[in-house]
């Protein structure tokens, strides 16, 4: 499996690209091409062309959550396949694959911080699957679905409101998730922010592969403004779990990162980074 870093709040230094406060990897699986995320912006285009990447040829689009910096660059994916069918080279009409709620209004302090694309408009570009459950993306790669929460040092408080069919309730992020690809070193856990805390999502990635082992977690762990109580249970969990490798990035923070890396091997992580799992 081959993982590309496309939108990030870092880029490396000496890679051209650009970085914004969002996230998008592209996982190419044998030849199924997975995007995880879209970033909030045109980046995640900009990126790609300069890296020689076609979005026009993901197989599967699977998002972590449904916040403005994982769910916006959607719109300029549609703009970009819109682009190329009017000049008669139609995309295919990729799988979109999310938790049923990712696509809820949500606002925090009054603004609109949900998904720009609303679920009614996805089946004129995409092949929505909306899933609570896991599903396998491709023979190695996971989509975990709706992550059970069973760790009380990574509750943390909601993040505005989500609207609902039965009103407006606190947003504790039901949807968010991540995916697990199953190499032969173990697994490698992919996540987009993990306000379902990262703990409960190695855990459930564990439980929906039958691999205990973890070679590596790439993604974002939203520890950024989390107490150091917190950051030092999650990282002796971590830890503990045997975590190989470890590449935090987007709303990690860096004095988590520092606390990370004094119990586990941390990786600089930046736009253009790629990175090959067997």
């Amino acid at each position: 499996m081959r993982l590309t870093v496309l939108v990030d709040n870092n880029t490396l230094t000496d890679r051209y690209l650009l970085g914004e406060p969002g996230l998008s990897l592209l996982l190419r699986d044998g030849g199924r091409r997975v995007l995880f995320d879209c970033g909030y912006s045109d980046v995640l285009c900009v990126n790609a062309a300069r890296l020689g990447l076609d979005l026009g040829a993901v197989d599967v689009v699977a998002l972590s959550h449904g916040h403005l910096d994982h769910t916006w660059g959607l719109a300029h994916l549609v703009t970009l396949f819109t682009s190329r069918a009017l000049e008669g080279r139609p995309p295919g009409r990729p799988l979109l694959v999310a938790h049923p709620e990712a696509f809820s209004p949500r606002r925090l302090n009054g603004l609109a911080i949900g998904s720009m694309v609303r679920e009614a408009t996805l089946g004129d570009h995409f092949t929505p699957r909306l899933t609570r459950e896991p599903l396998r993306l491709t023979d190695w790669l996971f989509f975990l679905g709706e992550i059970p929460r069973q760790f009380p040092f990574e509750e943390a408080p909601p993040v505005g409101v989500r609207l609902t069919a039965h009103g407006t309730t606190p947003d504790t992020l039901p949807d968010d998730t991540a995916l697990a690809y199953l190499g032969e070193e173990g697994l490698v856990i992919v996540t987009g922010c993990s306000h379902a805390g990262i703990c409960n999502i190695v855990a459930h990635a564990r439980e929906v592969t039958g691999e205990s082992r973890v070679a590596a977690i790439v993604g974002g762990l939203h520890l950024f403004d989390a107490s150091p109580d917190r950051v030092l249970a999650v990282a002796d969990w971590l830890a503990e779990a045997g975590v190989c490798a470890l590449y935090p990035c987007h709303c990690t923070g860096l004095a988590a990162k520092l606390a990370l890396a004094a119990r586990l091997p941390v990786h600089e992580v930046g736009v253009g980074l790629t990175l090959t799992f067997s």
